[in-house]
């Protein structure tokens, strides 16, 4: 996986062999940071808006906060069975949303690396998560097979911190989901991709497939 943080020339990276790497974009001898830590594969990366903070988190069932100027681990935190799927910061907060194989959807406080709040699991696997750029709403996304589950859900941050919607019309594991731009002509919207080999678009308030 790969992130980064907006307006800033760092990209954090995780792979397969447990390391998580920082790269500056005008640099070209390699990485300018490592994040040591890991015991199994990372499959999640969540970068804090200013860049200063990273949170990472793997199959061996741990998230990791870590000071992306030092590299220090600033806190770790385990949870039985939560195998991590993927990580999103919200923007201008302290949270980090977290999906994963135990079918929760888990929002962490990257102050004291904890969590503030689970929504209701689901049937089947989360595998990955977004969040609107207004910090009010995020996304997950479900496994599935012949039609069953492979939806997307929307969740309220702020409200009642519940499920607002489902989309529902791929037949295998839907893989991603992400917010879609919208402004004064274009009706917040979703898209969602999915191992049917299908990207649909939704309308984000009624799941209307544009």
């Amino acid at each position: 996986q790969v992130t980064s943080a907006l307006d800033s020339n760092r990209v954090f990276s995780a792979s397969r062999d447990k390391t998580v790497m920082m790269w500056e974009l005008h640099r070209t001898s390699g990485p300018s940071q490592h994040f040591p830590g890991h015991d199994l594969v990372v499959t999640g990366l969540a970068v804090s808006p200013d860049a200063s903070q990273l949170c990472t988190g793997s199959r061996d069932n741990t998230v990791c906060k870590w000071d992306t100027e030092t590299g220090e681990c600033l806190g770790r935190a385990a949870i039985s069975r939560n195998l991590v799927t993927h990580l999103c910061w919200v923007p201008g907060e302290p949270y980090v949303i977290q999906t994963s194989e135990d079918k929760t959807t888990r929002v962490w406080d990257s102050r004291e690396l904890q969590v503030a709040h689970t929504f209701p699991a689901k049937q089947h696997i989360q595998t990955c998560c977004d969040v609107s750029q207004d910090g009010r709403y995020c996304l997950s996304c479900s496994s599935g097979s012949a039609g069953h589950g492979a939806e997307a859900t929307l969740w309220d941050l702020r409200q009642t911190r519940g499920r607002v919607c489902e989309y529902k019309g791929h037949f295998q594991t839907t893989t991603s989901c992400v917010f879609l731009p919208w402004g004064p002509t274009l009706a917040p919207s979703i898209a969602t991709s999915s191992r049917d080999s299908t990207v649909k678009v939704w309308d984000q308030n009624t799941a209307g497939r544009g």
